[in-house]
């Protein structure tokens, strides 16, 4: 990446990605829908004193478009939507958002990956106390729905929250119907191949330079 990319990070929650490539020169924007999230990233960007826009939006809704040549969504932040259809929505948007021959990278967990320990009960070391964790298979492996209890002494603190999950062949088949092409599956951002050791689903697309529109 050189300096003065611009980047497009949708969920950037704390920052976690956004402040890094600020950093390096790059010219990031950071759609969050949760103020909290913004907030710390204000102050971590502050912190490493560099500049990063940031912008209170739905991740459904925003849309600037052939404003950025890297658009990236990150820590599974892709998923936690009420209907199936708004992820391939997101994926229209970020098309749109990109220029032409702008690079999408998206980090999620698979449904591959998933697979492996989902409906396993796990346990957490955390600061001063316990945090339980348990997951639910819905709808046929559609979504995932995560149970959380966190334990500090007699005081207990339950959660949960739902996401769709995705296999490697379905994210594919979402964003080439997004308009992207070039689409390429890893297991990690070292390049490693998508097989039974991938820890995470890493994919990257192309927006091509001789597109004028989504494909209908």
């Amino acid at each position: 990446m050189t300096a003065g990319t611009s980047v497009l990070d949708l969920g950037c929650g704390p920052g976690t990605d956004a402040v890094p490539l600020a950093g390096r020169g790059a010219q990031v924007t950071g759609v969050d829908l949760s103020s909290a999230m913004l907030d710390r990233a204000r102050t971590a960007s502050a912190e490493a004193g560099v500049t990063v826009r940031l912008v209170h939006a739905d991740m459904r809704q925003f849309v600037e478009p052939a404003c950025y040549d890297l658009v990236i969504s990150g820590y599974t932040s892709f998923g936690y939507f009420a209907d199936p259809g708004w992820g391939q929505l997101v994926l229209c948007h970020a098309w749109w958002c990109l220029v032409s021959g702008g690079r999408l990278l998206m980090d999620l967990f698979s449904k591959e990956f998933f697979a492996r320990w989902a409906g396993i009960p796990k346990t957490v070391e955390v600061d001063g106390g316990q945090l339980f964790m348990r997951d639910t298979v819905l709808d046929d492996w559609t979504r995932l729905r995560s149970d959380w209890t966190l334990v500090r002494g007699d005081t207990a603190r339950h959660g949960f929250f739902e996401q769709f999950v995705y296999s490697a062949v379905e994210i594919r088949g979402m964003l080439a119907a997004a308009g992207f092409t070039g689409i390429v599956c890893f297991g990690g951002f070292a390049g490693d191949p998508f097989d039974n050791h991938a820890k995470r689903l890493v994919v990257e697309a192309t927006r091509p330079p001789e597109s004028e529109g989504i494909p209908s």
